[in-house]
């Protein structure tokens, strides 16, 4: 069984490129009031904060939660207007190697002076600026200050690294479980790991890729389909993860199904994609740019599956979750309450089963796209025709 082929190198490729590509997605905590060159209508939007209904407080913090953050915070107070969890190192590229941490922004109310130079912390983003914090904005209010290269290690990446190494220790511990002899079995955790393990070969890479090739892309399909299950489980913990529901992180995934399904292309694969066999010429030159722009909707289509349908989840439970905030006024605090949790309580079961589910989805449809694209068409045409053959010469 093709368990531990090459899966350290994919891991360490996902997040790798995941980090590199990660300074341009990064989102992070709601902005606090900074000095700027519209100070007045910093001013003004801080006091419309004040004054939010509730339901638009349950929009803010939903829409905080769905982001990331450079800080993992527990819970706050918001009487005292404190914060509570931890800060994260913060990695900038600007003139040079820049590493603080994440908690002299003290949540985006300070500015911070690394070896001359200022950074404030600003929708989520770190901007240079001036010893007063000075922001500037263009006609459509968007800060036009200069952005620095940005590798900090904020949630979603921290939560990558530590499912990644979670998973090396798991396989490890169970391939060395086959290595030691035919008739051991899995001990401790490993005892879960195997039947899904077989489940993903028996049930998904077999019938989809072949029983031929299937083991050559094994070690890519387990580590997709334990990733994801296990960053969409990490989701739903109190901790506030929500690194599926990140578009920079499905566009990482579905890039690699891509590669290795286009770069394990053989000629029928691209021969049914140019000029398609069996059909009359004008034809061919219509399907040509449908089946090339198929090959794009197919990750496309991953992509906006994993990351819709975590990002509704949290939505719904968060949302579910303010109904005793939201309700309070209407219905008293106690019947809001029970409301809310147990509505809480049954999304959050069907959640584990989506967990699992948008995992199940992503692998069986990397490997059906991969499937497509080794399997040999013209061994089944002369199958086919000696199947034929055969049915004539008995009949004759």
């Amino acid at each position: 069984m093709a368990i531990l082929s090459k899966p350290l190198f994919i891991i360490a490729a996902l997040f790798m490129m995941v980090n590199s590509s990660y300074a341009s997605a990064v989102n992070s905590n709601d902005p606090v009031h900074v000095t700027s060159d519209s100070d007045n209508h910093e001013v003004e939007d801080h006091h419309q904060v004040e004054v939010l209904s509730p339901k638009d407080k349950v929009s803010a913090h939903i829409e905080h939660h769905l982001k990331d953050d450079y800080y993992f915070t527990f819970f706050s107070d918001e009487a005292e207007a404190k914060h509570y969890g931890f800060a994260l190192p913060v990695i900038l590229i600007d003139n040079g190697l820049k590493v603080f941490s994440a908690s002299k922004f003290h949540h985006g109310e300070e500015v911070v002076e690394v070896d001359g130079q200022n950074y404030v912390l600003y929708h989520g983003k770190i901007y240079k600026t001036d010893a007063a914090g000075t922001i500037s904005y263009d006609e459509h209010h968007h800060p036009t200050n200069e952005r620095p290269l940005d590798f900090s290690l904020t949630k979603n990446v921290v939560s990558l690294l530590f499912t990644s190494a979670l998973l090396f220790f798991l396989f490890v511990g169970l391939a060395k479980t086959y290595k030691t002899g035919h008739n051991n079995l899995p001990k401790g955790f490993s005892r879960v790991l195997e039947p899904l393990v077989i489940y993903v070969r028996d049930e998904i890479a077999r019938p989809n890729i072949g029983e031929k090739k299937y083991k050559k892309f094994m070690p890519y399909l387990l580590t997709v389909f334990f990733l994801i299950w296990l960053l969409n489980l990490l989701g739903l913990t109190p901790l506030g993860i929500n690194v599926t529901g990140n578009i920079a992180i499905t566009l990482c995934l579905a890039l690699f199904t891509f590669i290795i399904t286009n770069f394990s292309g053989n000629k029928d694969y691209w021969g049914h994609i140019f000029w398609m066999p069996g059909v009359p010429v004008p034809m061919k030159i219509i399907l040509a740019p449908i089946e090339v722009l198929g090959m794009f909707t197919k990750p496309f289509s991953l992509m906006i599956r994993l990351f819709a349908n975590i990002t509704a989840g949290h939505t719904v439970v968060m949302g579910l979750i303010a109904i005793v905030f939201v309700m309070k006024e209407e219905l008293t605090t106690g019947g809001a309450t029970v409301v809310s949790l147990a509505l809480t309580l049954f999304i959050s079961v069907i959640e584990i089963l989506v967990a699992f589910l948008q995992a199940y989805i992503f692998t069986m449809l990397s490997s059906l796209f991969i499937g497509m694209a080794v399997q040999d068409h013209h061994h089944d045409e002369h199958h086919s025709a000696d199947v034929l053959g055969d049915h004539d010469n008995s009949i004759v």
